[in-house]
């Protein structure tokens, strides 16, 4: 761990996830069963996850930010029977499961003895006492079901057919990650994300089948990011846009102090990174900068290295991974240059996890194609540039948030009559919150009412997925159907930018 140091080695990882294996088989679960994991970066993480990963089990790492009602809800749709936590997030585990009867058993990576609720939360420690350190006999890979958030607000879980064998038999899809991030034997993987994020938990996991060490930072901090490089000669790291817009705001001589010369490999994703920001990183740290387009699904993959980039500034990549088609709203080609949905040909197999409704309206009529909603076109040598998204999701220093859950939220608010929330620039994250209001009848429409609001909002979302900021129109615009026309809203606040990408 970064902030603390504490170090566990393999042979300890293994005894550790073995004890909690057998755990699992003792509470009753079995291949193909759930668990979910809600907390903050820490030295347990790794083998919560692992433990499920040699033991058949779906586990489910959710954002350590999420609320009571938000945790409830995936604890209860992933159908988790065990939900792992730490003290720091024990107070909204208890209440989310209050509301979700299928967890029987709430487990604290820190705590100590029973912790209370009659033996229904327990320390992690005292639990696994006593359990055996060898594997247990009916092991099987498990594997993430992460979730992902759709237009209308409500998370999804991605689910992956798990086939019957052993855990050192990888899924198609993390061998062909493993050679995309450059993995190896010997390799040193900082980790400056949080664990519950898809690429973060996938590159760890996947650093440590290789052979490698990794260094997993409690929270993102610029300068101690390139202390950590210097300090264990850090070979291999994942980040996204927003971290390297951070660095390269540190005074030169901060930048210029520490030794990064054993990167080999920068790798970026969950969001576009702007072109002054990428040249800016490249003239720093040199030609070691990869990045790839590809959502938690798995349906695809785009990439480039470096040389590949400068040569097409912009682009998220060629395909790698599935076969990708640009369509216009009938489902057709559109010539190349010009945007269309992004569309793939699905290369990995998923569904959303007992919601066939949703897994339907992702894939094209004949289900041969998948998308996420994203728009894009490609150029004349076949690599991919996004443009928008048809969803509106926002990307916030490269965490995806769907603005239909805010502004189901905001409409409650007895104050107002309408609202709408989508993503406008933001130098540092690439994009923010913004919420348009149509305040009710009577009532002020201004900064009190804003601060109002962004606290209510506050209140029962994750801080995330809030407002920064709020506007009031007297109007908003909605087609006679209904259907609200954000577009309209939204672009004024693009006006300048060559794309409604930051």
């Amino acid at each position: 761990m970064a902030g603390s140091g504490e170090t566990i080695s393999y042979g300890e990882l293994e005894r550790r996830t073995n004890r909690l294996a057998h755990l699992f088989r003792q509470q009753g679960l079995n291949r193909l069963d759930h668990y979910a994991i809600y907390m903050e970066n820490n030295v347990r993480y790794v083998e919560c996850c692992g433990a499920g990963q040699r033991a058949g089990l779906y586990f489910t790492p959710t954002n350590s930010y999420l609320g009571i009602d938000e945790l409830a809800y995936i604890l209860n749709n992933s159908r988790s029977k065990i939900l792992i936590t730490s003290m720091a997030k024990l107070d909204v585990a208890r209440a989310a499961m209050a509301l979700a009867p299928g967890v029987a058993l709430c487990l604290v990576v820190d705590g100590t003895g029973d912790v209370s609720d009659g033996g229904k939360v327990l320390a992690l420690d005292a639990a696994v006492a006593g359990m055996p350190d060898t594997p247990i006999a009916d092991e099987w890979l498990g594997v993430a079901m992460l979730y992902s958030s759709g237009t209308t607000g409500q998370p999804k879980g991605i689910v992956r057919p798990l086939p019957e064998v052993t855990p050192d038999v990888a899924l198609p899809l993390y061998t062909f990650l493993s050679d995309l991030w450059h993995c190896r034997d010997g390799m040193i993987y900082l980790s400056p994300a949080p664990l519950y994020h898809s690429a973060p938990q996938a590159a760890v996991a996947l650093a440590i089948a290789a052979g490698g060490t990794v260094v997993i930072m409690e929270s993102f901090n610029p300068e101690a990011y390139l202390q950590l490089v210097e300090r264990y000669r850090v070979t291999h790291s994942q980040l996204v846009p927003t971290m390297f817009s951070r660095m390269l705001k540190l005074p030169a001589d901060v930048r210029t102090r520490y030794d990064l010369s054993s990167l080999e490999v920068a790798i970026h994703a969950a969001a576009p990174c702007p072109v002054p920001v990428k040249e800016a990183m490249i003239d720093w740290w040199g030609p070691i900068i990869h990045e790839y387009y590809g959502a938690t699904e798995g349906l695809g993959f785009t990439a480039c290295d470096t040389a590949e980039w400068l040569a097409h500034k912009g682009t998220v990549g060629r395909v790698m991974l599935g076969d990708i088609h640009i369509l216009d709203d009938e489902m057709q080609p559109v010539p190349r240059g010009e945007p269309g949905t992004i569309w793939f040909t699905t290369a990995t197999p998923f569904e959303y996890f007992e919601n066939a409704d949703k897994t339907n309206e992702s894939r094209s009529a004949d289900g041969t194609k998948t998308t996420v909603g994203d728009v894009g076109f490609l150029d004349d040598d076949g690599f991919l540039h996004l443009t928008d998204r048809k969803t509106f999701m926002i990307i916030s220093g490269g965490v995806n948030i769907y603005p239909q859950e805010c502004e189901n939220l905001l409409i409650t608010h007895p104050k107002v009559i309408d609202a709408a929330v989508f993503g406008v620039p933001n130098e540092d994250l690439d994009e923010e919150v913004k919420a348009v209001v149509q305040a009710a009848p009577g009532v002020a429409a201004d900064a009190e009412l804003a601060a109002e609001l962004i606290a209510f909002c506050r209140a029962h979302l994750a801080h995330i997925k809030c407002p920064r900021s709020i506007d009031f129109t007297e109007q908003l615009p909605r087609l006679p159907t209904g259907k609200l026309y954000k577009r309209e809203l939204r672009d004024p606040y693009w006006a300048g930018h060559s794309s409604k990408i930051a």
